[in-house]
């Protein structure tokens, strides 16, 4: 990542770092392309998370007649599961490719994650 700007990701979506083993077979062959373009799922390291998902500053009906309506709060958000560093599995087709100093990432709602694998913190 550059060092000069900030990368924000907006609400649910998540940074990935494809994994590159996933591009070779056990052997060590390298694969086509197209080969692992027809993969249904794939697999990156999770470079960073948005915020997560928006959620309201208030009930319906809570407002104080007394408080500002105009006033600008702001806004929470619902953690996402994801974190820095995690190894995570995914659907291929909900992911778009963006290209950051020469290097490709990927960008997807956390939706689109299958699974999580974390280092575990013994204690």
């Amino acid at each position: 990542m550059d060092n000069t700007k900030e990368t924000i990701l907006i609400g649910d979506r998540v940074l990935i770092d494809p994994d590159p083993a996933q591009q070779k077979t056990s052997s060590g062959l390298y694969l086509p392309p197209n080969v692992t373009k027809k993969e249904k799922v794939q697999t990156g390291y999770i470079v960073k998370t948005g915020p997560g998902y928006p959620m309201p500053d208030r009930e319906e009906g809570d407002n104080a007649p007394w408080e500002d309506q105009n006033k600008v709060t702001s806004p929470k958000h619902l953690p996402l599961q994801a974190e820095e560093g995690d190894y995570a599995v995914f659907l291929k087709k909900s992911a778009v490719e963006v290209e950051v100093n020469e290097k490709e990432y990927l960008i997807l709602p956390h939706s689109a994650i299958l699974l999580l694998q974390r280092d575990k913190v013994i204690n």
